[in-house]
This record gives structure tokens, C-alpha cells and sequence, in this order.
């Protein structure tokens, strides 16, 4: 794990997680006027259809359906670390009714200066491309369970930073 380091404390503003807005880093998975959909099951069910691009092929990889419990951090939530999963795409959909922060820097060499925070409602998932940056999930006032879809097989397929905690998410 690599430390990265920063000169002073700086505070970070969550803004409203929208498709156009998360574009560099991935897709929103949510059910919106936007996305692709029609009726079926004889009109009793509304698909929306093909909303995040699923990419876990590297190194024979398979697809992983796994439930991750994320308890809330204390705000305000100091950002110590970053991951990213360079074989591999990683979608989180949440399964309760709390909203939750998303923490996001582009893919490539990381840059502390370009990190992005989103806060996302209950209704939307996010799915980030293979190697992006993000923090883990950062759960909003009760613990919540998240779906999550991601690659399992060979090769390691996380690579983790540690933060100084020098960038502070404002309280949300």
C-alpha cells in the first residue's frame, strides 16, 4: 500500500451523482426517464435494459454477485484511501433506503487533486470502469447492504493507496 500525502487539510463538497456528471468514471445503474426501456411480462413489468457495461474478461476472469455490508464512518469522513480494479469493472447497487457517497479519481496515475465526490440516492447504483479510482462504499445514516457485481479469477485485481486523511468530505 502507498501512502499519498497532501499539504493541508482541504474539504471536498459531495455533489448530485447524475449520468452525465460520473460518465469518466463509470455508469449510474437507476431506473430514469433516460435510460432504455419497455414493457414486458404482458405490460405488468417496465425493463430498463443495458444500463452499466459488465467488463471482467481479463485473465479469464468470471462474474462475482456479492452482498458487501457497509457500516457509516463518523463525519465528517476524512478520505484515506483509494483502490482500483485494473482487470475488471465493479457495480454497487444498494438495497436499502439510505442515500450514500461515492469517491471517485479518474483511471491512470492517481492524482489526489482529482478526486470527486457524488452523494447518490437509494435508487441509484453505480458501476465503475475497469481501473478506476474509488473509495469503498460509504454508507449514510444505518449500515446498509449493497449488491455488488464484479470479477473474479486470476491475477490480483485490487490495488490499494493509502490517504493521509488530509481531504475531508463535507457533512452531509
Amino acid at each position: 500500500m502507498e501512502t499519498m500525502m497532501t499539504d493541508k487539510l482541504q474539504t471536498i463538497t459531495p455533489k448530485p451523482l447524475t449520468s452525465e456528471a460520473f460518465s469518466d468514471f463509470g455508469d449510474v445503474i437507476e431506473a430514469s426517464s433516460e435510460a432504455k426501456n419497455f414493457a414486458i411480462n404482458d405490460g405488468f413489468t417496465q425493463r430498463y435494459h443495458d444500463l452499466a457495461k459488465v467488463d471482467v474478461n481479463d485473465n479469464d476472469g468470471h462474474t462475482l454477485i456479492n452482498i458487501f455490508r457497509s457500516t457509516p464512518l463518523a463525519q465528517p469522513i476524512a478520505i484515506k484511501m483509494m483502490e482500483r480494479h485494473p482487470h475488471g469493472s465493479q457495480a454497487f447497487i444498494p438495497m436499502g433506503s439510505n442515500s450514500y457517497l461515492v469517491v471517485v479519481a479518474p483511471a491512470g496515475e492517481f492524482d489526489v487533486n482529482n478526486i470527486e465526490v457524488f452523494i447518490a440516492n437509494a435508487n441509484q447504483g453505480v458501476n465503475y470502469h475497469k481501473g478506476t479510482w474509488h473509495h469503498f462504499c460509504l454508507a449514510l445514516g444505518s449500515e446498509t447492504d449493497f449488491l455488488v457485481v464484479d470479477r473474479g479469477g486470476e491475477g490480483d485485481n485490487c490495488d490499494v493507496l493509502e490517504l493521509d486523511g488530509s481531504l475531508v468530505i463535507a457533512n452531509s
